[in-house]
């Protein structure tokens, strides 16, 4: 059995991280780490959350996505705010299911052609969920501001059938996450369980 790549497609505060902490099967899947530029917060440690670098680590390291996601902001003296996944994060971990947490079809488009590039596309299938919007727009994202013009990059990320039409990637499931519902399809509900299934 072909071992999966789940990408979890949507804006800030749409439950991403909340259905990859608390839905997908126990150990299962292994979450991609992204390095990052931005300050670390209170509760996060180097290498859990992810991987807190500088800009220069950005320039020598290889990746298998790269965001710099505040450059129409970006000017000289202003911090640039980079993620991206590691090559090695992939590597280290090849042979494991995969769940990938990214804003922008895009990415998940970079991400895999990289799989294409490295002609290891064949051992894993790609899943992408897409996150409806947060249902109370940008204020969740707001309460964790700490990157400069960070709520004027959150207004100018989107996240719609466009972006996926324009990225080339076909949407798998549809995952509705608020405090009042979480909603996801019986297919992606019996998927997961067969992958449980299998990692038993």
């Amino acid at each position: 059995m072909k071992k999966t790549v789940l990408f979890c497609t949507g804006l800030s505060g749409s439950g991403k991280s909340y259905f990859i902490q608390n839905v997908l099967p126990k150990g299962a899947f292994y979450n991609l780490r992204s390095a990052t530029t931005r300050p670390m917060r209170d509760y996060e440690k180097d290498g859990r959350e992810y991987y807190f670098r500088d800009e220069k680590y950005f320039d020598k390291e290889k990746f298998a996505t790269k965001l710099f996601v505040n450059e129409q902001f970006w000017k000289p003296g202003v911090p640039k705010w980079l993620y991206g996944v590691p090559e090695f994060e992939i590597k280290d971990n090849w042979g494991a299911n995969f769940t990938y947490d990214v804003i922008q079809p895009r990415y998940v488009r970079e991400m895999m052609n990289w799989f294409y590039k490295n002609d290891i596309r064949h051992t894993y299938n790609f899943r992408v969920l897409w996150f409806m919007p947060p249902w109370d727009g940008l204020a969740t994202a707001a309460k964790r501001q700490n990157m400069p013009n960070d709520i004027d990059v959150r207004k100018q990320n989107t996240c719609d059938f466009e972006d996926f039409k324009n990225a080339h990637v076909y949407i798998d499931h549809i995952v509705t996450c608020n405090p009042y519902v979480l909603a996801y399809d019986d297919r992606l509900r019996a998927f997961l369980n067969s992958v449980a299934q299998h990692t038993k």
